[in-house]
């Protein structure tokens, strides 16, 4: 079962990188952030209250995922789009276990506390 999903929040970890062998093929490669969806209530004083915020663990799966590892950093704020999929696994004391997963379409940085942005090359496609 899975459902579209797009959400604001922001990352909590270092992202992780993994390669996956793929047959004769380019290896899949994943990027995996950890991030917080919170849900900002403003209050009477103006300030805001996180009201029914979580924490997912999204999944984005893109050749160009090691290179990404680095450009995402923690506490980086950003917008992700994709769908949440059920994801069913056990524990070490072999505790059947039910979380939620994002499988991001894409991820976008949003400005916050961004100091500067450079753009590279663009790439050379080989026809």
């Amino acid at each position: 079962m899975s459902t579209h999903f797009s959400g604001e929040g922001n990352i909590g970890s270092a992202p992780e990188y993994r390669e996956f062998a793929n047959g004769n093929d380019e290896p899949r490669r994943l990027l995996r952030l950890n991030v917080y969806f919170d849900n900002p209530v403003p209050k009477k004083d103006g300030t805001y209250e996180d009201r029914g915020g979580f924490w997912a663990p999204v999944e984005l799966w893109h050749r160009d995922a090691e290179r990404w590892q680095t450009l995402y950093q923690k506490g980086m704020r950003v917008l992700v789009e994709g769908r949440t999929v059920r994801d069913e696994w056990e524990d070490a004391e072999e505790n059947e276990r039910v979380t939620f997963k994002v499988e991001a379409r894409r991820v976008g940085i949003l400005p916050y506390r961004v100091e500067a942005v450079t753009l590279g090359a663009k790439p050379v496609t080989e026809r």
